[in-house]
Order: C-alpha cells, then sequence, then structure tokens
C-alpha cells in the first residue's frame, strides 16, 4: 500500500463498495483498520465484511476528496454517510442564441448558449421568480417555435406580462435593454436598475406621458417585491448558501438555503443517509463534499457548525469553482440569526419526519396484522396498468416503506407484447414477469432490500390469479400478494380484499390501515395515469420520418425545413429528396424507398 494520498474502497465477496474513504497517506489510514479495539462496532462489522480492496493514488489530498465525493455518490456505500437526493435543481435561463431571449425554467446540462441563473431549491420557486421578472421586464417566456408563428399578441401581452416582440409591438433595440436590465438585476445590480427606472418614470412624468410613467411605477413595485428582505434574505449577503444541520433519534436533517443576486432562492430539506454516531462535523463535511460535487459552490458557505477538514474542503471547493470559496461558522450579527433561522427550520424539518415515521410504523404494524405478515413488512410495492383500449399500455410500481413513498424505487414499464385490447391481466403478466424476473437473476439469493413483503395488485380475483402464476412459475410463492378491487358499487372506503386461503374480506369504514391501503392503490392509479398521458403525449409528437432508418435530428430537420411537413415529404419524388440541403444521394434514396416500398428505383 502506497504512503501517496489517494481513494481507497473496501469491497465485499460480490465486489460491492462497503465503504469510499479518502486520505492523505493511504498505508497509514488502510492500517488503522487492522486495530480492532479501536474501531467502533460498526466499523469492526465493516471490516469483518470486507474481502478485497481497490485504490486509486491522487496528486494531492484535494484531488483525493474530489474524487472520494464523486464515487461516494455513484456507488452509494452502504457504511458511508450518504446524500440521498436525486433530483437536480431548476436554473434560470435566459437565452442568448436569439435575437429577442427568452426568459424560461431551465434543468440539466447547460448546453443552450445563455445566461443562467440559480440554483433554485424547487420547481415553484423559480415559477415565481419568473412570473415576477415578466411583469418587470416583460421578457417573453414562449418557445421559439411559438416565437415564430404568432401572427398577433397573446394574452400574456393584454395582461401586461409580455412585451409582444413576436409581432413587432417592440423593437429589437427596446427589447435588448429589457433584457440587460433582467440581466444585471439577476446579477444582484438592483440598486443601480431600480434608480434607472426611478430616473426613467420622473422624465415620462415630466413630459405628461402618464401612462408609460405608470406602467414604470408598476414595474418598480414588482422589483421592490422581488427585493423583499426578511431573516433569511439580508442585505449583507449576494451569494451564499446557508447550510444547517440538526441531529436528533440517531438521524439528521440538513437545510440548505440558496442566496443568489441578494435574493432567496428558496430552501430544501435534506436527510442523509448512515448518520447515526456521527458528529455534526462529520455529517456536515459528508454533505458539503457531496452536494458540490456536480453543482457550483458559491463564494461563502455560512455553516452552524464546523466541518471536519474544513480548510481542505474550503481548498477543494475553491478548486472546482476556480475562485475563492469560504467556510464560515458566524457567531454574531446578522449572518448568526440567519444560520439559527435555517438550523431552527432543519429541526422542525426533522421533528416532522420523526413523527411521520413514527405515524408510518403504526401503519405498517397494523397492516401486518391486518395481512397476517410475520413482521412488520419493510416494503410494500403495488401494481396499476393504464391504457386506452389497448393503445399507450403501461404498467407501473409504487413503492412503499418507514419512510413513506420511496420515489426513487418507482418503475414504469411499456407494455412490449401483443396483448388484446383491455386484456389486464396480460398486461399484469407482463410486468410482474419483467419486474421479478430481472430482479431474481440479479439477485438469486435474495439478500437485497429490492424485494417486497407484501405486494398490492390493483383488481380482484382475476388479476390476483394472474399475478398468482406468475409468482409461482417463476418460484416465488412465499411473497405474500393482496388484491385491493373496489367491489360491484365502486365506492371507495368499501374495498374489498382477495388474497390465497382467505375469504375475500372488507375492513372497517374508517379503519386507518384502509386509509393507508387507498393511498397506495391511489398512488399506483395516479402514477399510471401520468405515465400513460407522458406516453400518449410522446407518440402524438412523433413524425413517420423517426422510423426511417438512417434519419437522425439533423436530417429530419433539413426535411421538415424544406418541404414543411412529414406528408409533403413522404409524397416528394426523388430528385425533390436529392435537392434538400444536408441530404445526400443515398439518404435520399433510403427516405424514397421507406415511403414506396414497392416502386422500383433507378440504378445510381
Amino acid at each position: 500500500m502506497p504512503g501517496s494520498p489517494g481513494v481507497y474502497r473496501m469491497l465485499d465477496a460480490k465486489g460491492e463498495a462497503l465503504y469510499v474513504g479518502k486520505a492523505r497517506n493511504l498505508k497509514k489510514r488502510v492500517t488503522s483498520y487492522t486495530q480492532l479495539v479501536r474501531l467502533p462496532e460498526r466499523l469492526r462489522r465493516m471490516v469483518a465484511l470486507t474481502v478485497a480492496m481497490e485504490i486509486v493514488t491522487t496528486h494531492t489530498e484535494v484531488e483525493a476528496l474530489l474524487l472520494e465525493a464523486n464515487l461516494i455518490k455513484r456507488l452509494k456505500p452502504r457504511y458511508n454517510i450518504l446524500l440521498r437526493d436525486d433530483k437536480s435543481f431548476p436554473w434560470l435561463m435566459l437565452t442568448g442564441d436569439h435575437p429577442y431571449p427568452q426568459l424560461a425554467k431551465h434543468r440539466g446540462a447547460q448546453a443552450r448558449k445563455g445566461d443562467y441563473f440559480g440554483p433554485f431549491a424547487s420547481a415553484w420557486a423559480v415559477n415565481q421568480s419568473v412570473q415576477t421578472l415578466q411583469r418587470v421586464f416583460l421578457l417573453r417566456t414562449c418557445a421559439d417555435t411559438v416565437f415564430a408563428n404568432r401572427t398577433r399578441p397573446c394574452l400574456l401581452y393584454q395582461i401586461k406580462r409580455c412585451s409582444a416582440p413576436c409581432t413587432g409591438l417592440i423593437g429589437g433595440a427596446d427589447y435588448a435593454v429589457l433584457a440587460e436590465q433582467a440581466k444585471a438585476f439577476l446579477a444582484g445590480k438592483s440598486g443601480a436598475l431600480q434608480k434607472e427606472l426611478a430616473g426613467a418614470m420622473q422624465a415620462a412624468s415630466d413630459r405628461l406621458d402618464f401612462e408609460q410613467a405608470a406602467a414604470i411605477r408598476d414595474r418598480i413595485k414588482g422589483l421592490t417585491v422581488m427585493q423583499g428582505s426578511d431573516v433569511i434574505n439580508p442585505a449583507s449577503l449576494a451569494e451564499a448558501d446557508i447550510i444547517a444541520v440538526h441531529q436528533e433519534a440517531g438521524q439528521a436533517c440538513v437545510q440548505v438555503f440558496f442566496i443568489r443576486g441578494g435574493r432567496n432562492n428558496g430552501n430544501r430539506s435534506f436527510y442523509p443517509a448512515n448518520t447515526s454516531g456521527d458528529e455534526p462535523g462529520t455529517v456536515l463535511a459528508a454533505f458539503i463534499a457531496q452536494f458540490y460535487d456536480d453543482k457550483p459552490p458559491p463564494p461563502q458557505i455560512l455553516l452552524n457548525h464546523e466541518p471536519d477538514e474544513a480548510a481542505l474542503l474550503a481548498e477543494a471547493l475553491s478548486l472546482k469553482a476556480e475562485r475563492r470559496v469560504q467556510l464560515l461558522v458566524p457567531q454574531r450579527g446578522e449572518k448568526y440569526d440567519v444560520v439559527q433561522h435555517a438550523a431552527t427550520n432543519a429541526r422542525e424539518a426533522l421533528e416532522r419526519k420523526l413523527a411521520e415515521a413514527a405515524g408510518q410504523g403504526k401503519l405498517l404494524a397494523a397492516v401486518a396484522e391486518v395481512f397476517a405478515l410475520p413482521e412488520t413488512p419493510r416494503r410494500i410495492e403495488t401494481y396499476d396498468n393504464s391504457h386506452i383500449m389497448g393503445t399507450n399500455a403501461y404498467g407501473v410500481m409504487v413503492v412503499a416503506g418507514p419512510d413513506g413513498f420511496l420515489k426513487s424505487a418507482y418503475r414504469k414499464f411499456a407494455i412490449k407484447s401483443a396483448i388484446a385490447p383491455g386484456d389486464d391481466f396480460g398486461m399484469m403478466r407482463e410486468v410482474l414477469l419483467r419486474r421479478f424476473g430481472r430482479t431474481l437473476a440479479e439477485d438469486p439469493g435474495r439478500d437485497s432490500e429490492s424485494w417486497p413483503d407484501l405486494v398490492l395488485i390493483d383488481g380482484g380475483a382475476g388479476q390476483l390469479s394472474a399475478a398468482r402464476a406468475v409468482m409461482a412459475e417463476l418460484g416465488l410463492g412465499d411473497i405474500l400478494l393482496v388484491g385491493i378491487a373496489k367491489g360491484v358499487d365502486r365506492n371507495a372506503g368499501r374495498e374489498w380484499f382477495h388474497m390465497d386461503g382467505r375469504a375475500p374480506f372488507q375492513l372497517p369504514p374508517r379503519d386507518p390501515v384502509l386509509y393507508f391501503l387507498q393511498r397506495l392503490r391511489d398512488e399506483a392509479h395516479r402514477f399510471a395515469i401520468t405515465t400513460h398521458r407522458a406516453g400518449r403525449s410522446r407518440k402524438l409528437v412523433t413524425s413517420e420520418l423517426d422510423e426511417v432508418p438512417g434519419i437522425g435530428a439533423a436530417r429530419k430537420k433539413a426535411l421538415l425545413a424544406h418541404f414543411g411537413a412529414a406528408r409533403e415529404v413522404k409524397a416528394a419524388g426523388l430528385r425533390d429528396l436529392e435537392a434538400v440541403q444536408g441530404i445526400n444521394r443515398a439518404t435520399a434514396r433510403a427516405v424514397y424507398a421507406f415511403f414506396h416500398p414497392g416502386v422500383q428505383l433507378p440504378e445510381k
């Protein structure tokens, strides 16, 4: 083992990562794991399970820290503190590839040319900002395709939330001024902008253009609303994140507030896994390293506890951001108040979660009693189908456990086999075969946590019989299956439950277990409907050109730009296709042959 900086991975018998760590000196760090009497019980168990180790050396400890955070997020080792968050943060985008920039919400890679502002804590927060910015700066939010095809102003112009550049009611130069003002405001230069607008309002008033003055006054009011300050949005903070941790009952909650351009972009709660027994500084250090693995850190990060290896962490974040990043634990003043407010939010959020978990635990224990399960279920899966006369058919699985709905475990299945329209039994069979067949192949010993204790089927005896046959075929007859049906009158609250070895039965109308099972069934139904609608919408916007071999996005765009519609491409002659810019002779022949399969093409 080298004595250089690097990252080590402790692996179990299956080759899966148990723990990922970094060290300034790999040999010294790894040697410490051989002194079992000095290790806590949790680490002794980890060492006992370790059968192999992999290392990656780095030039510096800072590089090791960055690599460690990346590997932890990707591998999710059982003994690391894990940031459980699979959602990207929304940003506000002002496009830069159009003469009239569009204001829009954006997620994912920032590949499109333009200016990006954020992140925001939630879609709601960015939507609120977009609406306010519309009122203040009158920027368009419509897509470029909509903009290009407008012949008269839309409703947003009528309610004074757009300047209607699509129909020429504002010139390019004047619209560019609005776009630059919006950029300045989002960059935190609101004071200068407010003075500029105040001067413009006074000038309009002096020349007796009171209508223009009133419009500018309304814009100033909108700016004032967006600049509203409170304890979590102090004037002294321009670009910062406020991060506070609270621990209780072996769990931790980390509350993050985003301050950008002097405005509060919202907050979000996180509940890192595997934090029992760790100090607040250890939890914060692990959280910060993983949290900023895929997002740029701000110049200041305000904390309620000093994180472990704070100097190293700040150096790593500075290297990532290519500018200085400070980790501060304020002790007094305005910044201290901000951090304490975030800590209070963290405490209240964790208390709510613990209370909900206690209630959820009682419900799960009651479910075990109702269905005669040997122990409280840790994972309940609910299945449902959605289709319209067999078209766009989808099956879905939703999962619930001690922490409520586990949305990261939800699955959707596009029905692939040839099933008669309305054959719900056939759809259920395909979904269960795919779900449990794959899991059985990946985990034949059934050691992972992906196996359910209870499976709920939305339907009666027929659906239950189809599910039972699949499970028997796979050798999984020990998994409890329960069908939940609304009955003949289809009244919610009078559901019938079907299971093997027991006559169909109902629960009392006000039984909490009944309400809980209804929520599971309704969530599966909601997810199935949403999935079906999304699939149907995608099919509506697809083109016949998508089915032509060798036609990608660029060639499809060229063909549609030239002919205007897919039906015109279909009716076009071979020479017309060859005349399209970007379409060579071979591609033109392929397109023509696809739409005219019986026509003999001339020799090349």
